[in-house]
């Protein structure tokens, strides 16, 4: 699954001070090659291709702000951030590490990884 961050400048409304986490949900596309590839695997195989639909299954139910929060938690790692979530230094690192992103829409980022813990 993958998640990235998309300015749609186009949309009206939406601009520098607007923008949004766009969640490109590909699970399903993995999930079929897999169970395809499970289809046609020989018995040696088929432990580790089980294992791996499992693991797509679960990942392709998360929610949407529970993955736009994992996102969250991913770039406040990725700057270094350790401290509290619910702080006014973790709205700076999330904009430190996504420069892009409006304060307001660091905001509802920090409010729902804070909704969804870990």
């Amino acid at each position: 699954m993958t998640v990235t961050m998309i300015r749609m400048p186009g949309i009206a409304g939406l601009n520098k001070k607007h923008n949004f986490v766009l969640l490109v949900r590909d699970a399903d596309v993995v999930g079929a090659a897999l169970r395809q590839a499970l289809a046609e695997a020989s018995p040696e195989e088929r432990p580790g291709l089980e294992r791996a639909v499992a693991l797509v299954e679960s990942t392709a139910a998360a929610t949407e702000s529970g993955l736009r929060a994992r996102w969250v938690r991913s770039r406040l790692a990725a700057v270094g951030f350790t401290g509290d979530i619910t702080s006014v230094a973790a709205v700076r690192a999330l904009r430190r590490a996504e420069p892009q992103l409006s304060l307001l829409a660091a905001v509802q980022l920090q409010k729902e990884a804070v909704a969804h813990p870990e």
